[in-house]
């Protein structure tokens, strides 16, 4: 696991007691990242769980503070699989006024709110998907994080993105007018080079457009041509990096398996021959269901099921397909697109459009940890670190209990407490 996501935090930050003190955390149950546990304790020391079973065999050292939690599940803090924490939701001010006309000094200040807002809803670990516009805030909310000057979750982030020639935004200019874009255009051979300056200055993973609404009236249509997309993949795999794509169209989501991703966003049209090159090449899928949900909403749509989008019910049949294919799901939601600290909006919607919650809970902790390479995260095991959470309820039986955070631990620092 690389250093960079195993800093420990300032210990002045407000006023939160050092990470030496041990806990002896006692809840009704434990998830552990893979299974369900009635009557289990968990022992922290230092920023490591050192101890995890049946309360009977965990003996509380002298020094330890006791957390008693009845009815509350005790699991391994929610790694979110797709964030922008420089966006805020759309009804408030639409992408291209956020991109046009707020200030990168003031969007990366709104970033470290959102990224607050993160950590206290149990989100101990957030992926980055792009700074849409606002260069490389998203690597300096990191540092600022890992250097204890702001609280926030483990970050890893991916800089500005790559899109190809023309088809980002923000668009609807004259010609002759260059106006600020929300990722980087690059390609052929500069490819190598635009990849390369990105690691350079802080992206510990890369985003590409597979495929954006560019094609005749506004159709999503596919961008990089195949040999482009491999050419990055084998640029960024040399420096030990993984590429992830924005993909919706079977084609781009095609295009992006083949040329070796490890993940692709979204997949709203995806097929079933899609899904399946996605499983046999290892490649997972970031549904992204919520923010698609909240896009509708935000035109109208007051949630029935009567008067359901297609765009919807598209979805639904998508995410359908990806679960019958056995293509591993990766739990992001997109937020930014809605509010930040609304996460388990999606994890809701994952078990309202058919997955069931326990898969849901291992795809948001251990899932997301094996997929994004976190070897030390999203187990409640002896020996990984100490992020953990303890939710009101129990997210088997209601998985909006997720969004009933009581305790917050990063590291072994509680942040929130009931």
């Amino acid at each position: 696991m690389p250093k960079a996501f195993i800093h420990f935090f300032c210990l002045s930050i407000l006023s939160i007691p050092a990470f030496s003190q041990p806990y002896l955390l006692q809840p009704t149950r434990v998830f552990d990242g893979r299974e369900m546990h009635e009557g289990w304790a968990v022992l922290v020391e230092g920023n490591r769980i050192t101890a995890a079973g049946p309360s009977t065999s965990i003996p509380a050292p002298k020094e330890a503070e006791v957390i008693e939690l009845p009815g509350h599940t005790l699991m391994p803090g929610i790694v979110e699989g797709h964030s922008h924490l420089l966006l805020y939701p759309y009804n408030r001010a639409d992408w291209n006024d956020q991109v046009l006309k707020e200030s990168n000094e003031l969007r990366a200040i709104r970033g470290a709110v959102h990224a607050e807002k993160n950590l206290m809803a149990g989100f101990t670990t957030v992926r980055e998907l792009g700074s849409e516009g606002a260069g490389y805030a998203d690597v300096a909310i990191k540092q600022a994080i890992e250097q204890g000057i702001i609280p926030g979750p483990r970050l890893i982030v991916s800089g500005r993105a790559i899109v190809t020639t023309g088809s980002y935004g923000p668009k609807g200019f004259k010609p002759d007018f260059e106006v600020p874009l929300g990722a980087e255009p690059a390609d052929g051979d500069a490819l190598i080079r635009v990849v390369r300056d990105q690691i350079g200055k802080g992206a510990d993973f890369i985003k590409v457009y597979a495929d954006y609404r560019w094609g005749p009236n506004g159709a999503a249509k596919p961008t990089f041509l195949p040999e482009e997309l491999e050419l990055i993949v084998k640029v960024a795999r040399s420096s030990g990096r993984a590429v992830v794509a924005h993909a919706s169209t079977a084609e781009g989501m095609r295009r992006a398996a083949l040329a070796g991703v490890e993940t692709i966003e979204h997949g709203d049209d995806g097929t079933a021959e899609v899904f399946q090159l996605m499983k046999e090449r290892g490649v997972a899928l970031c549904p992204t269901l919520a923010a698609g949900d909240a896009i509708l909403r935000y035109r109208g749509w007051e949630g029935s099921p009567e008067t359901e989008p297609e765009r919807i019910k598209q979805k639904k049949k998508s995410f359908k397909l990806a679960l019958e294919s056995g293509v591993k799901i990766v739990a992001g939601g997109d937020v930014g697109v809605f509010e930040h600290g609304e996460n388990a909006r999606e994890l809701e919607l994952m078990v309202e459009y058919g997955m069931e919650p326990l898969e849901v809970l291992r795809s948001a902790t251990s899932g997301n940890a094996e997929v994004f390479h976190l070897p030390e995260l999203g187990r409640i095991q002896k020996g990984f670190l100490a992020d953990i959470i303890a939710v009101q309820g129990n997210p088997l039986s209601d998985i909006s209990s997720l969004r009933e955070v009581r305790l917050v631990m990063k590291d072994g620092v509680v942040y929130k407490r009931p």
